[in-house]
């Protein structure tokens, strides 16, 4: 659309039509020439300069005047720059003089600068999460969760907010489960609807001992055989149909434990060759949860962060008081370590020290079972990240690879890191 008259030959005589022009459409893009096949016509031959003497001067284009109506249609182009030069010039004399059309060029001018902004529109992959920790911290419950129960609350409900995110197809995104045996890194393959069944499994230790229905009657009391009982008895591999057993499951747990008696933190839960207390049962089954809810977040590109810092801080706690316990499983590595102590004594202890969030100072044992753990004899220190600590009990990280600062009784170290590897199991 050409935007003025009176210069040209042929356009002679239009020049004092006013307000018939017509508001332009939309123009295509650079690159957008209807079919790909086509191709855009070659542009015609440009006339040949006249030569200076046969130069005629030609007069000045005069200004474009249209109506205001037709100056407000405009404003959409000219906000996406879509105008001629003349229409561009007549708009923005009229802006100069209309509060009203400056005030509407203002705001489609930031709405086309939304439409062009180099930042992702996306929302923040954390907010959920975020937003859920939030909430879990701060609503108030008609039945109050038992403190030592509310790590296992928060952490189930974290991953059910993960599997309520992803779709069918990744239920069967593949898993590798790592955990330390026999003083070697081992492995299981597996689906993230694998991984849900094996939570529900061994959840299922936890309710048995609260009388509660086991899904797996009849099924082993150790955690690893309970597992691979549930694998090998699924007629095919599990599916997402796993969600609502164990989501049902988790809520029941939490449901009894609230309404429990007085005392029943005190319960034994028996994992086969050991047994703990229910509530340090119950800080076992929320670090499990954590670990394998990662273990998903990493198979299918989910942020998962970290327990809040009082619930990792009791995970820690309950692997450093596992700690000497399984010391003596490893049948007492601590070479002179082994000597030893009346009951009650402090004896030689390793300084553990967590930074970060969750972290602490724990002093753990290394002469007989009953010698209790102190500063006052301290033979070696290890300094650790809280989330590394954990990766290492998990047994995602090799011992010798875990430590941040060692210094010290190298021996008593190097057991103490070995013995933590050891707390992990499928």
């Amino acid at each position: 659309m050409s935007g003025g008259a009176g210069g040209d030959p042929d356009e002679e005589g239009r020049d004092e039509v006013r307000g018939a022009r017509r508001i332009p459409g939309p123009r295509p893009a650079a690159d957008d020439f209807g079919d790909l096949g086509r191709v855009p016509p070659p542009e015609p031959a440009r006339p040949e300069p006249e030569p200076e003497a046969e130069r005629v001067p030609r007069p000045a284009t005069p200004a474009l005047v249209l109506p205001h109506r037709v100056l407000q249609a405009l404003l959409g182009a000219w906000a996406l720059a879509a105008c001629s030069a003349e229409e561009t010039e007549a708009v923005e004399a009229h802006l100069t003089e209309c509060a009203p059309c400056a005030e509407e060029a203002q705001r489609l001018r930031d709405a086309v600068g939304l439409l062009h902004t180099d930042r992702s529109l996306d929302l923040d992959p954390l907010l959920r999460s975020r937003v859920l920790e939030s909430c879990l911290s701060r609503r108030p419950a008609k039945i109050p969760v038992p403190d030592w129960a509310a790590p296992y609350d928060a952490e189930t409900a974290r991953l059910d907010a993960l599997l309520r995110d992803i779709d069918a197809a990744e239920w069967h995104a593949p898993v590798r489960l790592k955990w330390f045996e026999d003083e070697r890194q081992a492995g299981r393959r597996t689906t993230v609807a694998g991984v849900i069944g094996h939570l529900m499994s061994v959840d299922g230790l936890v309710g048995a001992a609260l009388g509660l229905d086991d899904p797996l009657p009849g099924a082993p009391l150790t955690p690893t055989a309970r597992t691979e009982a549930y694998w090998s008895s699924a007629r095919r591999p599990p599916t997402r149909a796993v969600r609502e057993p164990w989501r049902e499951q988790s809520h029941t747990l939490i449901r009894t434990v609230s309404f429990a008696r007085r005392g029943a933190s005190e319960l034994s839960v028996p994992y086969g060759s050991f047994a703990l207390p229910l509530q340090d049962a119950m800080l076992d089954r929320a670090f499990e949860c954590w670990v394998h809810g990662r273990d998903i977040a990493k198979a299918v590109d989910y942020p998962y962060e970290p327990p809040a810092a009082g619930h990792l801080h009791r995970m820690i706690d309950l692997a450093a008081r596992m700690l000497p316990g399984a010391l003596r499983r490893r049948a007492g590595l601590a070479g002179p370590a082994r000597r030893l102590v009346p009951a009650g004594s402090p004896g030689r202890s390793l300084h553990l020290e967590i930074e970060g969030s969750g972290g602490g100072d724990w002093y753990i044992a290394l002469d007989s079972p009953a010698a209790r753990g102190s500063a006052e004899q301290v033979v070696a220190q290890v300094a650790l990240e809280g989330v590394e600590f954990c990766r290492l009990v998990a047994g995602h990280v090799r011992p010798v690879d875990a430590a941040a600062g060692q210094r010290g009784d190298r021996e008593a170290i190097s057991d103490v890191l070995c013995a933590a590897a050891s707390l992990s199991r499928l």
